[in-house]
């Protein structure tokens, strides 16, 4: 089954709307788009594109596969690493709206969007990443499709916006693969799917038993 990973920038609030312009998304009178720029360092360049090369194949909500395709296939320079990757690669694009899509190798989902998703899973290929798209991220997390994400955190608190993790996702638990902090203080972190989250309880009665097994002594831990 291929891998679906989102990747995506988020505030340390979980807010993901409208990172990288004033006017990429207002939705619900949204104030803080471009909250993200301030924060992209030299470093950032490589982890971009290390996101990108992995990717087989790329899936789309609306918003974001009208900015992209505004924008990438205007970048022709063959040296471009991602602008390569981007144009020739399949597109997969959920939208309610959109009769056709004109952005090379791009294809509308046909029918139910989560059935449409799945049967790509099936599918076989390499990995399908999310970028941006947070109304369709929202309708992956509430059918339990996705598998990994890529979470670039920044230092920022917003106080509004659209959260990445909204009420009504799917529970799931996941575990650390990598975590990269880059030089104005954005945390690059992986997090693999393992299944779904456990369970257990630190009230009085069994505080001191697991106290022991951490080695909690002193206010200080030893493991």
């Amino acid at each position: 089954m291929r891998k679906l990973v989102v990747s995506t920038f988020v505030s340390l609030d979980g807010v993901m709307q409208a990172p990288g312009g004033p006017d990429e998304d207002r939705d619900g009178g949204f104030e803080h788009g471009g909250w993200s720029v301030p924060y992209f360092g030299a470093d950032m360049g490589p982890i971009m594109v290390e996101q990108f090369a992995g990717m087989e194949a790329l899936l789309l909500g609306r918003r974001t596969y009208e900015i992209f395709a505004a924008h990438w296939p205007h970048i022709t320079d063959e040296n471009d690493p991602v602008a390569t990757k981007l144009n020739a690669m399949p597109k997969y694009v959920a939208s309610r709206t959109l009769d056709k899509v004109e952005w090379n190798n791009s294809h509308l989902l046909e029918g139910d969007v989560p059935e449409a998703v799945a049967e790509l899973k099936q599918r076989s290929g390499g990995e399908i990443n999310v970028q941006g798209s947070g109304n369709l991220i929202k309708t992956l997390q509430q059918h339990d499709l996705v598998d990994e994400y890529r979470l670039l955190i920044e230092p920022v608190v917003l106080g509004s916006g659209k959260r990445l993790f909204a009420e009504g996702a799917a529970p799931a638990a996941f575990r650390l693969t990598g975590a990269q902090p880059t030089s104005t203080g954005v945390v690059y972190c992986t997090y693999e799917r393992t299944g779904k989250p456990g369970y257990g309880s630190f009230d009085l009665e069994n505080y001191a038993e697991k106290a022991r097994e951490v080695n909690i002594v002193g206010g200080t831990t030893s493991t």
